[in-house]
């Protein structure tokens, strides 16, 4: 087991942080699920899965994260490699986007809806998942949205559902460990870290999120292959059938 710190992430995603140092366990893993099935390849339903949104990290023993492009890369080919293996187990049909055949105005669209996704799901992890933070508004109900943008995605791919996936993963330095294993010592905790990610099946019709899963724990590691492949297989659990 490797030790962790919580990521970077975005001004939300440090909202997430502060609640996970509130409610983390050692595995915390929850879906909603609006759709209980969707159709089969046979039937021509296509998901397309989109570019993964995966940054790994390294924490110095001062606290400070820094993006680690190796790491990254890796996890991203890992996972990607795995979900395209948890399609069968699935009995689905999930392709890959490929950016590099998109044309520019559909790749634009895409990062759009991916800075999109990251924000719309960190505050679904916020508000729907802790009773503290429900939002009145919505009595309850998980409802989120990407907007009518996806439907560019649906004329690109010819999909009927995108699968986006959002993980950030960091892991601490021999210089953070040694404060970790000292601050113990002393009865001092020094957070250790987190794996933070979500998944969301997004109707490209109507943009809406129809299945939402969520990721926190302190264990796992994308850099290498088979707890990558644990990782996507926690991601997808409770997938509609």
């Amino acid at each position: 087991m490797h030790a962790r710190s919580f990521p970077a992430l975005s001004m939300i995603g440090r909202v997430v942080a502060v609640l996970l140092a509130v409610f983390l366990v050692s595995a915390c893993q929850s879906s909603v699920k609006h759709v209980e099935t969707i159709k089969r390849p046979g039937n021509s339903t296509r998901i397309v899965l989109m570019p993964l949104d995966v940054e790994l990290s390294e924490l110095s023993a001062a606290g400070m994260k820094e993006p680690k492009a190796e790491w990254t890369e890796a996890a991203r080919r890992h996972l990607a490699v795995a979900f395209d293996e948890q399609q069968a187990d699935l009995g689905l049909s999930i392709a890959a986007f490929d950016e590099s055949k998109a044309k520019p105005e559909v790749v634009d669209t895409l990062h759009q809806l991916q800075r999109l996704h990251e924000k719309v799901g960190t505050s679904a992890m916020i508000h729907h998942f802790f009773d503290v933070k429900k939002l009145p508004a919505k009595h309850g109900k998980f409802d989120w949205t990407l907007g009518t943008d996806a439907r560019t995605l649906k004329e690109a791919t010819g999909g009927d559902y995108a699968l986006f996936v959002w993980v950030r993963d960091s892991y601490a330095s021999g210089g953070r460990v040694a404060l970790m294993v000292a601050a113990a010592v002393l009865g001092v905790g020094v957070q250790g870290g987190t794996q933070v990610g979500f998944a969301s099946l997004v109707d490209l019709e109507t943009g809406d999120i129809v299945w939402f899963n969520r990721l926190m724990r302190g264990a796992g590691d994308l850099r290498t292959v088979e707890p990558a492949r644990e990782t996507a297989k926690v991601l997808l659990a409770d997938f509609p059938k």
